[in-house]
């Protein structure tokens, strides 16, 4: 095993011991199916230009210790230069310094060195260093780091990643990732919202980019209206229409109000009537009220089911209503008449009329209630949802916990709490 910050800065001389020149990076690429890229060939300057000269003529890692100067085993005048292509990755320039995912600890590191290892006569690329060492390697000092943590009993951090693992994002190589996209889009949202919160504006619009627009939907969910707006700000209105329509109307309708006026409406234009028809609802109503933070999605059932009819209305309607904790009994007018949980539905006889398990007692919103009241009653009874009403008991939507909780508990707090609803 060798590191490449080892070797970059180092004096190349031929096999005279004539002066080369300084190496100031090295060539990879793939080499047949292997992932992993192969070393192909050093970068050497020389004055005010460089050279490349192919790996298999030097000596820079023949031997296990690195060397002072770098051999080459001919005379420059007597290698075949090497000519780099598009696909060549430069390590120096192009990952040494630049930053990674870490996609177990969902956070952005920084690459201090890059491992190398030979197999069948070729060095290949085997893992990346994102830990102390890497850094004291970088500044000379691995060595006295190394005394210096025997001493004190603590073992300097390995932080290494495999180089399997690491992926560019496509059109920029101010950031890799440490996995392709399409294994960014398998983390938790919340991941994925941890992740870009710590890259600048750019870097984030191109994770997202990797992403589907379900998955782009569940991660602006899980950070602050403000930071979605900025986030979306140079996304095309189409997508950022599809994305709208797959967040919960309560987030999307957030999102909108944080949007300059005329391009928030045309969003709107661009979605589905049905869904632009639950946001715009929302809409009209102030932000801290029981109408503004309450969402459409909830399920609602007739009291004349039997609990295996509504079981099974409850399983066509899963894509639409999303998480359910309780269901809402109404009337053909729409007036809210009963509640009951799905633990209750579920666990009742299956020809039990709805209307035998419901609770015809229960706490409820107005519509402009505010989020304090929310808040107050949800904690009294200690629920996860309440049904929002007009002043004639028609029901138009239920304020979750979470939401009810958001000015309230610090931000930071509020996301340690378990996602009770959706």
């Amino acid at each position: 095993m060798a590191f490449i910050r080892q070797l970059i800065n180092k004096p190349v001389a031929d096999t005279e011991g004539e002066p080369v020149g300084i190496l100031t990076d090295i060539i990879a690429s793939r080499l047949g199916a292997i992932p992993q890229p192969a070393l192909r060939a050093l970068e050497i300057k020389r004055g005010q230009t460089s050279i490349c000269v192919p790996i298999h003529d030097t000596t820079a890692l023949d031997s296990a210790a690195p060397p002072q100067t770098i051999l080459l085993h001919h005379r420059l005048r007597d290698i075949p230069a090497y000519h780099p292509s598009e696909q060549d990755l430069r390590l120096a320039r192009d990952v040494l310094d630049k930053q990674i995912i870490d996609i177990n600890g969902a956070r952005v590191v920084r690459v201090s060195d890059v491992e190398v290892a030979r197999l069948n006569g070729h060095f290949y690329i085997v893992n990346v260093d994102v830990g102390g060492r890497g850094l004291m390697r970088r500044l000379r000092l691995s060595r006295a780091a190394r005394e210096i943590a025997k001493r004190l009993g603590r073992p300097m951090p390995e932080g290494i990643i495999a180089w399997r693992d690491v992926e560019f994002l496509p059109g920029t190589h101010h950031i890799q990732l440490k996995v392709p996209g399409s294994k960014v889009a398998e983390l938790h949202p919340a991941d994925i919202a941890e992740i870009i919160s710590q890259l600048n504006r750019a870097e984030s619009g191109l994770v997202l980019q990797q992403l589907d627009v379900k998955t782009v939907a569940d991660t602006l969910e899980e950070v602050e209206p403000e930071f979605q707006a900025s986030l979306v700000e140079s996304m095309p209105d189409e997508k950022v229409a599809d994305v709208l329509e797959e967040m919960s109307p309560d987030a999307a309708a957030d999102l909108l109000a944080e949007l300059p006026e005329d391009r928030s409406e045309e969003l709107l234009n661009l979605m589905e009537r049905e869904d632009a028809d639950d946001v715009r609802k929302l809409l009209k109503y102030p932000d801290d009220s029981a109408g503004g933070l309450m969402t459409t999605d909830y399920f609602t059932v007739s009291p004349d089911l039997t609990a295996a009819q509504a079981i099974d209305l409850l399983r066509r309607s899963a894509d639409e209503v999303g998480a359910v904790s309780y269901i809402y009994v109404v009337d053909q007018a729409e007036k809210l008449i009963g509640v009951l949980s799905l633990q209750e539905l579920v666990l009742a006889q299956p020809a039990t009329l709805v209307r035998n398990i419901m609770h015809s007692r229960f706490a409820h919103l107005n519509l402009l209630d505010s989020q304090d009241v929310a808040a107050k009653l949800i904690a009294k009874y200690s629920l996860t949802a309440l049904p929002v009403l007009d002043a004639e008991g028609r029901l138009h939507g239920i304020v979750t916990a979470d939401d009810a909780l958001d000015k309230i508990i610090p931000t930071a707090w509020k996301k340690r709490l378990p996602r009770i609803h959706h």
